[in-house]
């Protein structure tokens, strides 16, 4: 079962991430230590999670763990 847009917005603000509001429902993630590689987030928090944003986010908490 695919994780909602909130938990993966609460994943990233757990990790350090911060955000800022874009267009409609898109949010733009980012992190002091990963500045080059930005998250967009797009869907409202009760939204199912596309498979590509679980495996972004995914992908960017595991580098942030590599650099700590």
């Amino acid at each position: 079962m695919p994780k909602k847009v909130r938990e993966l917005k609460k994943m990233l603000l757990k990790a350090g991430f911060t955000y800022r509001q874009g267009k409609g429902s898109h949010t733009f993630w980012t992190h002091p230590l990963i500045l080059d590689e930005p998250i967009t987030i797009s869907g409202k928090d009760s939204d199912d999670a596309r498979l590509y944003l679980e495996k972004a986010v995914e992908k960017r908490l595991k580098k942030l763990e590599e650099l700590k």
